[in-house]
C-alpha cells in the first residue's frame, strides 16, 4: 500500500469530545478554534461536541448518542482537565477514558487522545499520577496521543483570559496551529504517535 494512499484515502469527519478549552468559552462559537480549523479544513467535517464544564463521567453517557448520529471516523477525546481541577480520584478519570476510547474502537471510530496537563499547585505528586494515564492509555490501545494545546499557552498571560484557565481570543489562532497537522493528515500522525510510545510526557520524536 502507497504511504500517500493510506494518509490521503478519504476526507475524515472528526468528532470533538471536550470541553470549554474546545468549546469557545468566553466568546463567540465563530472565534474558537474549532471554527477557525474548520474554516482552514474545508475538505474535513468538524463536529464540535465540546461542552463547558464537562467532565470524562459526562462525555461517555453522552458519547453513544453522538457516535450513533454521526458515525465519525475519527475521534478527538480533549477531557479530563475538569476531573483534575475538582480532585476526581484518577481511577475514576482513567475508567472512564478507557470506556470513551473502547466505544469509540468498537464504533469503527478511530481515535485521538489529548494529553491534559494540571496547575502545579495541585502537587506534584497528583499531577504526574494524573498525566501519566494518558501516554499509558495511548500505548496500551494503540491510539494517537497528541500534545496538549495549552502547553505554552497556559503558561503567557497575554494569551489567557482573566480566570487564567481559559485561552482567550488571541490563542485561538495559535491552537489552531498546533492542531491543525494532526486533523490534516491523522494516520500519518498514528504512526508517530506509536513511535514515541514510552517517551515521557509531552516529549516526541521529530515527525518526518
Amino acid at each position: 500500500m502507497l504511504f500517500s494512499s493510506l494518509v490521503w484515502s478519504k476526507p475524515a469527519s472528526i468528532l470533538i469530545l471536550g470541553d470549554s478549552l474546545s468549546a469557545s468559552y468566553g466568546m463567540d462559537e465563530a472565534e474558537g478554534w474549532v471554527n477557525l480549523l474548520q474554516n482552514e479544513l474545508p475538505e474535513t467535517r468538524l463536529i464540535n461536541a465540546a461542552v463547558s464544564g464537562e467532565t470524562t463521567d459526562g462525555a461517555l453517557r453522552r458519547l453513544p448518542a453522538l457516535l450513533t448520529e454521526h458515525s465519525p471516523e475519527w475521534i478527538f477525546v480533549e477531557l479530563g482537565g475538569n476531573d483534575g481541577l475538582r480532585g476526581f480520584p484518577l481511577s475514576v478519570t482513567e475508567q472512564n477514558l478507557r470506556q470513551i476510547i473502547e466505544l469509540g474502537l468498537a464504533s469503527n471510530s478511530k481515535v485521538m487522545l489529548s494529553e491534559i496537563l494540571l496547575p502545579p499547585n495541585y502537587g506534584r505528586r497528583y499531577t504526574q499520577a494524573f498525566q501519566s494515564i494518558f501516554p499509558r492509555l495511548a500505548d496500551e490501545y494503540e491510539v494517537v496521543l497528541v500534545p496538549f494545546f495549552m502547553a505554552d499557552i497556559a503558561t503567557d498571560p497575554a494569551l489567557m483570559q482573566a480566570d487564567g484557565i481559559h485561552p482567550n481570543r488571541a490563542a485561538q489562532p495559535l491552537i489552531v496551529e498546533t492542531i491543525k497537522p494532526w486533523f490534516r493528515a491523522p494516520e500519518r500522525r498514528s504512526m508517530t504517535s506509536k513511535a514515541n510510545a514510552g517517551l515521557p510526557a509531552g516529549q516526541t520524536k521529530a515527525t518526518p
